[in-house]
């Protein structure tokens, strides 16, 4: 009777294009002659390959080398393909946590005129809204280098015009022909900030003047009759 060994890792929880596969070493790839087994109902024992192997095809399993360069190797017993699953799934949620920001660029030029300069404030504002980083920079071309003082005016005054909705991370810094400016969106508190609200000042009540009293008219009394 010839006992047919369950394949290493069911496709139940199998991947496409798992980039975790062959990260791991398991069953008869692991090369050590005695592991260190651990997991839940094991009790860390040391067990020979051979053994450890033998509980591991017991219980329909795989033997999984998690720490080779321990000594011995730690192994898990595991069903590899659930194991493989679950680690990828936990990368996703990883990664959907993590929030993509996307740099934009606006080019300027050392003598822009107020036109383009508004323009491109324009959608500086749009891309700090939709939560975009701004990176803003001024490029000389020939001999407009000579104006790398006026270059770093219109970048200031460019950060100042955005002071409401960014931050400065990063001041003008001249790189060969680029003067850089780097800004990110302001975090907004709950939808944005409240304005201050200003102090009531409660209107003061008219003093009320005391009555004069009126003197009281003596009533001439009539002479008695005699």
């Amino acid at each position: 009777m010839v006992i047919k060994k369950k394949p290493s890792g069911g496709n139940r929880f199998q991947m496409k294009n798992d980039s975790l596969k062959g990260q791991y070493r398991i069953n008869e790839q692991i090369r050590a002659k005695e592991v260190r087994v651990v997991g839940e109902g094991d009790e860390a024992n040391v067990y020979p390959i051979a053994q450890a192997l033998k509980i591991a095809e017991d219980r329909e399993l795989d033997l999984v080398e998690i720490s080779p360069n321990a000594q011995p190797p730690v192994c898990r017993i595991i069903d590899y393909s659930k194991f493989l699953y679950q680690q990828k799934k936990r990368q996703k949620e990883q990664k959907a946590k993590q929030v993509k920001v996307n740099v934009k660029e606006i080019r300027f030029g050392p003598q822009t005129d107020d036109h383009d300069y508004n323009f491109k404030l324009k959608h500086a504002k749009g891309f700090l809204a939709d939560g975009d980083k701004v990176k803003a920079y001024v490029f000389f071309k020939g001999r407009s280098i000579l104006f790398k003082e006026q270059g770093e005016v219109l970048l200031l005054r460019f950060a100042n015009d955005l002071e409401e909705v960014a931050k400065v991370d990063q001041m003008p810094v001249l790189e060969g022909k680029r003067m850089t400016i780097f800004l990110s969106p302001k975090k907004k508190d709950g939808g944005g900030a409240a304005a201050p609200k200003k102090p009531q000042v409660k209107p003061e009540k008219p003093v009320q003047k005391p009555q004069e009293e009126k003197p009281q008219e003596q009533q001439e009394e009539a002479p008695a009759a005699e």
